[in-house]
């Protein structure tokens, strides 16, 4: 008999955060308030600081695949996901914490809309305080902002792809969810494919997002499920080749499926972003705010985002 629900936790370097993530896991599929069969699997990127041993000896219960090398968040989730074929995937960053009964909140959800391909959670900052984490899929503006945010109304308004935060006291249809905390139904993933693995790090979920609707699903969000997202520790460690990988999903994604030209300006404002940060960090060296070391390294940075 198939599991109701099968939960992949992508690590690297987290061990610490793995042992919470995994720790308010195991509360909430034991407090017996969800009463199906769950299948817990994590996916360790070839982690240096003990996090794969972490998990052999406080967790036995949960399915360990520990690699010999980092093969990226697609790539690890994809592997998850064929180890069973639960009705449900679950998605979950090695920083986030369950509060309460929250894989059981979203099994009900979907249980309960059959149109919904996916969905996501209300997340939480570490004070508990609100998080957005659902988004509409990036467009030029969006792109724009990321360089130039203007101000905070704009950056936090539909044009840079935010949904209204009264929104999110109640449930409601969204282009996606961040990937800290994505459920897939299993039909879906039948029917439009795993991750593109193309996608090492970042885009990956939004990519996944984009076909789902493409194939005719709805992906929702729903404040009945609350999790707590402590927010980028595993790619805060390399915050430099991150930045620029970042950069090249989005390049990667534009041209997947918007089309060249879409990704060409898009290219072009990533350009000019690069630019006015390389003159301000040549300033900010100038007045001492930074020394030359770190202004070579961003300079180089910048120079990587723009070499592709």
């Amino acid at each position: 008999m198939s599991n109701d629900l099968l939960v992949s936790v992508v690590s690297y370097n987290t061990r610490e955060l793995l042992w919470r993530c995994l720790r308010a896991l195991q509360r909430s599929l034991t407090s017996g308030e969800s009463q199906f069969r769950t299948h817990v699997v994590v996916v360790d990127n070839a982690s240096s600081d003990g996090s794969a041993q972490m998990v052999r000896d406080e967790f036995p219960d949960v399915q360990l695949l520990a690699l010999d090398h980092n093969s990226g968040f697609a790539a690890a989730n994809n592997l998850a996901m064929r180890q069973d074929d639960a009705r449900y995937v679950l998605l979950l960053n090695s920083d986030t914490e369950v509060l309460g009964d929250a894989p059981g909140a979203l099994v009900r959800f979907m249980d309960g809309h059959p149109e919904a391909g996916a969905c996501g959670a209300r997340l939480l900052n570490s004070d508990l305080t609100f998080q957005h984490s659902c988004f509409r899929f990036p467009t030029l503006p969006m792109t724009f902002f990321d360089f130039f945010p203007l101000n905070h109304r704009v950056i936090n308004s539909r044009l840079n792809g935010r949904y209204p935060r009264r929104w999110y006291d109640h449930a409601f249809p969204i282009d996606h969810p961040l990937g800290a905390c994505l459920m897939v139904r299993q039909e879906t993933v039948q029917q439009v494919g795993v991750m593109d693995e193309g996608f090492f790090m970042y885009c990956e979920e939004v990519d996944w997002c984009y076909r789902i609707k493409q194939a005719g699903w709805k992906i929702y969000y729903t404040p009945d499920a609350e999790i707590i997202h402590h927010g980028g520790q595993s790619t805060r460690q390399f915050a430099g080749p991150m930045f620029v990988q970042l950069h090249r999903s989005r390049d990667r994604f534009f041209r997947k499926h918007y089309g060249p030209l879409y990704a060409a300006v898009a290219r072009a404002l990533v350009q000019l972003g690069m630019a006015d940060a390389a003159r301000r960090a040549r300033h900010d060296a100038k007045i001492g705010a930074i020394d030359e070391g770190t202004l070579r390294q961003r300079l180089e940075i910048y120079r990587e985002v723009c070499a592709w």
